[in-house]
C-alpha cells in the first residue's frame, strides 16, 4: 500500500518546473502570483539563489550564478526597469565608490566623531 506524500514548498519557481514535476509523476500545486506578489518573491528567491551559490563546491558556481543572474533578470524587469538602466548605476556607483576587485574586507571601524548610534547608518552609506 502506497501513502501520498506531500512537501510544501511556497516560493517562487522557473515556468517549467510544474511541467517536470509532473512528467516524473508527481502533481504540482500552483498558483500565478497577483499583481503585487512579483517583487517579494523575486527577491526572496534572490536570496535564496544566492545562498545556493555561496554554498555552492567550485564545479556547480557557474549554474549557481546562472540562477541568480535570471531572478535578477526578472526583478529588472519586473521593476519595469533595463539592463542598461542597472549597468549604468553599477558604472556610477563603481566611479564614486570602487567595485570590489581589490577584495577588501572591513574588519572595524573606530571613530571618536561618530558615537556608537550613528555607526549603523553610517556604515550604510559605504555600500
Amino acid at each position: 500500500m502506497s501513502q501520498e506524500q506531500t512537501i510544501i514548498y511556497g516560493k517562487l519557481v522557473r515556468d517549467r518546473i510544474p511541467e517536470i514535476i509532473e512528467t516524473e509523476g508527481s502533481k504540482a500545486k500552483v498558483r500565478v502570483l497577483d499583481e503585487s506578489e512579483p517583487v517579494s518573491a523575486l527577491t526572496a528567491k534572490l536570496v535564496e539563489e544566492a545562498e545556493e551559490l555561496r554554498q555552492a563546491p567550485p564545479g556547480d558556481r557557474l549554474g549557481e550564478l546562472a540562477d541568480v543572474y535570471e531572478v535578477l533578470a526578472a526583478l529588472v524587469g519586473t521593476l519595469g526597469l533595463t539592463d542598461e538602466q542597472v549597468q549604468e548605476t553599477a558604472r556610477l556607483k563603481r566611479t564614486e565608490r570602487g567595485g570590489f576587485s581589490r577584495r577588501l574586507w572591513l574588519e572595524e571601524v573606530s571613530s571618536v566623531q561618530w558615537g556608537l548610534s550613528a555607526l549603523p547608518s553610517q556604515l550604510d552609506d559605504h555600500r
